[in-house]
């Protein structure tokens, strides 16, 4: 989870003390179900960013390699693992699955 700040009056401060105290529960718990309320009802529609599916990366292993894609930290160097080690490993996946 991430650390925020709100700032709100403080009726609706005192409001929110007051429920929180009532229903026995956190009042950032308290917070935090109702901006999940509010957004299922009013946010956004797509779950996807807006820019998904607009390009072509022109690589044919994006869907085997998703994960190792998405959370490699970026770097400016060579890669940690060689590229005869990956290809060997994306070679191996690939027998696997016939």
């Amino acid at each position: 989870m991430k650390r925020t700040t709100i700032f709100v009056p403080e009726p609706l401060e005192r409001d929110l003390q007051l429920y929180a105290r009532r229903e026995n529960k956190p009042v950032a718990w308290v917070v935090r179900e109702a901006l999940a309320e509010y957004l299922t009802i009013r946010g956004p529609k797509s779950t996807l960013p807006s820019f998904t599916g607009i390009g072509r990366s022109g690589r044919s292993d994006i869907a085997e390699r998703h994960e190792e894609l998405l959370w490699t930290e970026p770097h400016d160097g060579p890669s940690p693992k060689p590229a005869k080690q990956v290809a060997a490993k994306r070679r191996a996946r690939q027998r696997r699955r016939r």
